[in-house]
Parts: C-alpha cells; sequence; structure tokens
C-alpha cells in the first residue's frame, strides 16, 4: 500500500457546532442489490416479510427515474397538498399512500412553530386518511414534534424515547406494529444519530418535509426506516390550512415566515429551519378571515423573526417601498429590496376584524421601524406589547453574538418604543454566561434590567453542549486537491530552519503522511513544515 503524502495550508481545527450543518435527505441502500436507496434503510436483523411487503420492496428497489424526479420537481405545491395525490412515486400506488383509519398520537416540545407545526403534520395526515388520538395506547403512530434550541430539549425528547421503547416491545407482537417518528429541528439538527441511536425511530422529517409524512410512513410500514431532512428555499405550508386541535379554542397561532437569516452566533435556528421565507399576504388573511368566522378573538403572527416578513411572491411587490431598520441597527446579511413588508401585513390582518385581538411573535429589535410602531399605536385590536430580545447588556457581547446593535442603540429604541406607544408592556430574553461573558458584562445586563424595568423577562442560562467532533488538539488543512487532511498539533523540524522545531500556524505548508481516511477525510502525522517550492521532493509515492 502507498502512503500518500501532501501539502497542507494549516489551520486551527476547533469545533464550531451547529454552523457545520448542511441539509441533506438520507439516501441509504434498503438491499444490497436494490439500484435505488431513495430514503429507506435496512430492516432490522431477523424481521420477517410477508408477501405483500416483497413485493412492496421489489418495487422500491427498482426506483424512479431521473425523469420522475424532473415531473416531481416542478409540481406546484397547491397540488402536493391535495388530498388526491396526483403523481405518486413510481414504488408506491396511490392507495399505498393512504392513512387506512390508521390512528396517530402527536406530541409537541418547544416553541409556537412547534404548536403551528403540528396542525400543518396533522392537516396532511387527515387528508391522506389517518386519524388522530389523545389515547398513547391505541395509537399505530407516534409522532414527536421536536425542539433542538438547548441541550435540555433534546435530552427531553431522548427520555421520551426510551419510555416508548417498552411500548413499542409490546406492539411488536400485535398484527400492527407501532410506528415512532421524530419531527421537527432535533431531525434536522441529528439526523442519521437518531436513527441510529434509537433503532425504534422508524421515520424522521425535518420543517420543511410535513407534506412527505404520508410517504415516509408508507416506506416505514414495509419494515425499514425513512428519513427526509431536506431544506427548502420556499416551503411556507401557504396552501395547508392548519388544523385546530381544540374546538373551545378562542385563540390560535398563524404562521406567516419561516426560518431565519439573523445568523446570530449562539443560534441553531437558520440550520435547523432553514433561510428565511415569508408567506404571500393573500394566505395569511384568508387564514385569518376563516378563523375569524369561527369566532375566535385572538391571533398570534408567527415567525422565527416575524417582523423582518417580506412578501415577494408577486412580481409587482418588487416595487414595493422598503421600510427602514430601527435607528443604529444593522443586518448581517445584505439589504432586501422590494416586497411586502410587515408594516403593510399587519395593517392588512387589523382590518379583517376590529374584535380580534393581534400579537406577534418572535420579533428582532432591528425590524421596529416607525410605521410598525405607528400602526401598534393607532389600532385599537393591535396589542400593545412588544417583545424586544436585548440577550445581553454587554456591547462587547452583543457584537460577540453578531446580534447587530449596541446596548446604547438597543436603550434608544426601549426609550422611542415608549414615546410611540404609550403604557406599551415590553418582554425581552436574556442569555446568561455566554462564550467569553465577564463578570462586568453580567452585571451590565443587570443593569439594563432595572433600567428598562421589563413587565416580563425570560432569562435562560447558555446552553453549553457538544458542538462537534473536532479537537483542540489537532489541526486541519486541505492538500492540492482540495481534501481535508486532520493531524495532531504537535511540534515538527523546520526544513527551512535546519535544527528547528516549531509547531504549524494558520498559512503554514506542512507535510503529513497519511495513515487512514473516511468517505471526506484523511488523517496522518506531520512529518515537518515546508515550503511549496521545497515540497516537490516530498511529495511522490514510496
Amino acid at each position: 500500500m502507498h502512503h500518500l503524502q501532501c501539502i497542507l495550508q494549516a489551520q486551527r481545527c476547533l469545533g464550531w457546532g451547529p454552523l457545520a450543518s448542511v441539509s441533506w435527505l438520507l439516501l441509504r441502500t434498503c438491499r444490497a442489490h436494490s439500484s435505488f436507496s431513495g430514503t429507506t434503510y435496512p430492516s432490522p436483523e431477523g424481521q420477517q416479510e410477508d408477501g405483500a411487503r416483497k413485493d412492496f420492496s421489489s418495487r422500491l428497489a427498482t426506483g424512479p427515474t431521473f425523469q420522475h424526479f424532473l415531473r416531481s420537481a416542478s409540481v406546484p405545491q397547491e397540488k402536493l397538498a391535495s388530498a388526491d395525490v396526483v403523481d405518486p412515486p413510481p414504488y408506491l400506488t396511490v392507495d399505498e399512500l393512504l392513512g387506512k383509519q390508521r390512528k396517530v398520537y402527536l406530541e409537541t416540545y418547544g416553541c409556537q412553530m412547534n404548536v403551528n407545526d403540528t396542525e400543518i403534520a396533522w392537516s396532511i395526515l387527515q387528508k391522506s386518511g389517518y386519524l388522530r388520538t389523545s389515547n398513547l395506547q391505541e395509537a399505530d403512530v407516534i409522532l414527536l414534534v421536536t425542539c433542538s434550541i438547548r441541550e435540555k430539549a433534546e435530552q427531553t425528547i431522548w427520555n421520551r424515547l426510551h419510555q416508548l421503547k417498552a411500548l413499542k416491545t409490546k406492539r411488536l407482537r400485535s398484527r400492527v406494529p407501532l410506528k415512532i417518528g421524530i419531527l421537527g429541528c432535533m431531525a434536522e439538527r441529528l439526523k442519521e444519530e437518531i436513527l441510529n441511536r434509537e433503532k425504534m425511530v422508524d421515520i424522521l422529517a425535518g420543517p420543511d418535509a410535513y407534506r412527505d409524512l404520508p410517504r415516509l410512513l408508507t416506506v416505514a410500514e414495509s419494515g425499514q426506516q425513512a428519513a427526509n431532512v431536506l431544506l427548502s428555499l420556499d416551503e411556507t405550508y401557504a396552501d395547508v390550512m392548519p388544523v385546530q386541535t381544540s374546538p373551545s379554542a378562542t385563540s390560535a397561532f398563524v404562521s406567516i415566515m419561516r426560518g431565519c437569516d439573523n445568523m446570530c452566533s449562539y443560534c441553531i435556528v437558520p440550520f435547523t429551519r432553514g433561510r428565511e421565507r415569508s408567506r404571500p399576504v393573500a394566505s395569511i388573511l384568508e387564514e385569518v378571515r376563516k378563523l375569524s368566522e369561527q369566532g375566535l378573538k385572538e391571533v398570534t403572527l408567527l415567525g422565527q423573526n416575524v417582523n423582518s416578513y417580506r412578501d415577494n411572491s408577486e412580481v409587482q411587490f418588487s416595487n414595493a417601498v422598503s421600510t427602514n431598520l430601527s435607528r443604529g441597527f444593522s443586518t448581517n446579511y445584505k439589504t432586501k429590496q422590494g416586497g411586502l413588508r410587515f408594516a403593510h401585513l399587519l395593517d392588512q390582518v387589523s382590518r379583517i376584524d376590529p374584535e380580534m385581538r393581534i400579537r406577534f411573535t418572535s420579533p428582532h429589535p432591528k425590524d421596529f421601524p416607525d410605521e410598525v410602531l405607528q400602526l401598534i399605536h393607532e389600532r385599537d385590536n393591535i396589542c400593545k406589547q412588544i417583545h424586544l430580545p436585548a440577550q445581553s447588556g454587554s456591547s462587547r457581547v452583543l457584537e460577540a453574538m453578531r446580534r447587530g446593535y449596541s446596548r446604547e442603540a438597543y436603550v434608544e429604541l426601549i426609550h422611542h418604543i415608549r414615546e410611540s406607544i404609550p403604557g406599551v408592556s415590553l418582554s425581552s430574553d436574556f442569555i446568561a454566561g455566554f462564550c467569553g461573558e465577564t463578570e462586568e458584562d453580567h452585571l451590565q445586563t443587570v443593569s439594563l434590567l432595572r433600567e428598562v424595568q421589563y413587565n416580563i423577562g425570560f432569562l435562560f442560562a447558555y446552553s453549553m453542549r457538544q458542538l462537534s467532533k473536532r479537537s483542540a488538539t489537532e489541526l486541519c488543512g486541505r492538500n492540492d486537491g482540495n481534501l481535508k487532511v486532520i493531524f495532531p498539533d504537535v511540534e515538527m523540524e523546520d526544513t527551512t530552519d535546519s535544527g528547528l522545531r516549531v509547531r504549524a500556524q494558520p498559512g503554514d505548508y506542512v507535510l503529513v503522511k497519511i495513515t487512514s481516511a473516511s468517505s471526506q477525510t484523511l488523517r496522518g502525522h506531520v512529518l515537518c513544515r515546508t515550503t511549496l517550492k521545497d515540497s516537490s521532493a516530498y511529495c511522490s509515492p514510496e
């Protein structure tokens, strides 16, 4: 076996956790001879298959053609949401995609967006012929809509899966085995780890894959694991009317946008819910009208960054006059032009029913221009309550968090809001113990709390958790072929200065002898620091 030697441009190999996340669709062969892997996984060892299941597996193995994917890519979202499947995958029949009155038990964890996602998922499953049950013991399918914002939220789901293990084991002996699915942010973040660590999980569906639930559940019925965690640039479920779970409810959540572009350094949302995209104004207004007709008295407009709403669904909207950011605030992304902004939407929503109260969450302080504040002040049915997440009272920490404002700009906005909306109720979020935070930084946060005197405060300890498999004791670089190479951070000979022992620094060229390889990464031990000119003598195979 020849040892590959390569020149690396060294750089520190430190973990940066969720920022490394890439959305993907799990693809793995379902049989050794399969020509199509779809989103299926090998059956549990020793599992028996009847004739129908073998027939299904053989059809699954033949797989769809490339032309099928091209056809599917052009199908409008409104058709995909239809109860009648227009173009089912070639390895499935329309009848196989139906729920056939199997009972679904849904559990929701985390934020209000997850509550709304649960209603969206149930709306899709209901149209496919599933029934919903509140009795865990009689469920054929258990779906957990999960949160991944903090380590504790994820640990709650791991614990719940252990509790459900006994129930699933018991049901294995029945005619209809129990299927368990993980939906939402945790499915998006941990992906294959959930399927490998908990063999009892049958399906994974990310926040943008709920339309695919009927297919995923059908694949799972064949005894295989199935997953779809692709993130979308345009999925807003605009045509899916959420099903209200409580007939006696007087309030409801209305999702107006999904994803986030802010890229705050502590937040995983852009990588579990994708990039920011807004639902068309017309579909939002239609949903709010229906809720008003049902007698609901309050709606909360939802979004990861709700007040950065921008509807570009119509060509003519591109000429709309853009509103400004709050004074003293900036964005981490290029300024977006055109589109109907949050002030326009808030105006239209508040006109539907003067007796229906309007709230919105969760906003970013940068998106409170005067147009929005004036509307809140003028309209009786827009609640005079604003959630204004500060996260820290220290400008140094705010910069490290990539929040786009200083303490001074935030305090100025507070004063402006109180002048614009007399008697306004303010709430905020704070993170304590952020990376590099000092006692002085913490005291500045405490002083901000005292200065502003919020009506409500949500305070959280910074969630420390494993961010990646990378190590501070290793370095990584790329060879001439652009392959990543990892090697220990140790002293080595410097060929440019005989006898000198050095450690590699970012920008150095080093010679590494490769000792092992994975599908995407090479590993080795370092030989010496060198130059491009002098490296050619070392690079021929042994």
